[in-house]
């Protein structure tokens, strides 16, 4: 075989393992939210992030595959982690309410419909919650008011639930 075919071969085989890498995903997702009886909503924008790092992977891979320069690979994959730890520690970046948004997903006994007080020093929060985003969360209060909240915040305050099942 031409070293080409070989290209192709690795390619398609990548191809195929992120594919069912990404259904083995979405079927765990499936079964979380069942277990822990969570909104659709919240489980499909978790799959779409999911999907994106698999398929980004993916690209990095057959890029390398196909003769990118290692350092301009490096150079893109140093860019790439730079990106994720600013998502990680940086507490007011749209980046980490995305990765809180991920957290609260999968990881938080909260849902849509339970009331919660978000526990301050001067002024507690108190509301039904309405949405969870990818960014923020949003409360009706009983006064009808809708405040959002960032989801970096919700993970960092004292949270009191009240689920309503």
């Amino acid at each position: 075989m031409e070293f080409n075919q070989y290209k192709i071969i690795w390619s398609i085989a990548l191809l195929i393992i992120a594919f069912i890498t990404r259904m083995l995903v979405t079927g765990s997702l499936k079964k979380i939210q069942k277990k822990f009886g969570f909104q659709q909503a919240r489980i499909l924008v978790t799959n779409k992030i999911v999907t994106i790092l698999i398929y980004s992977t993916l690209i990095v891979f057959i890029a390398f595959i196909w003769g990118v320069d290692e350092k301009q690979l490096l150079v893109y994959i140093s860019s790439f982690l730079t990106i994720l730890g600013i998502a990680f520690f940086a507490q007011w970046s749209i980046l980490s309410n995305i990765t809180a948004g991920l957290i609260l997903y999968i990881n938080y006994p909260v849902k849509i419909g339970d009331s919660i007080t978000i526990l301050e020093k001067d002024n507690d929060i108190t509301g039904e919650i309405k949405d969870i985003d990818a960014f923020f969360i949003t409360l009706k209060t009983d006064e009808n008011e809708l405040i959002t909240i960032p989801n970096a915040i919700i993970l960092q305050k004292n949270i009191r639930f009240f689920s309503e099942n």
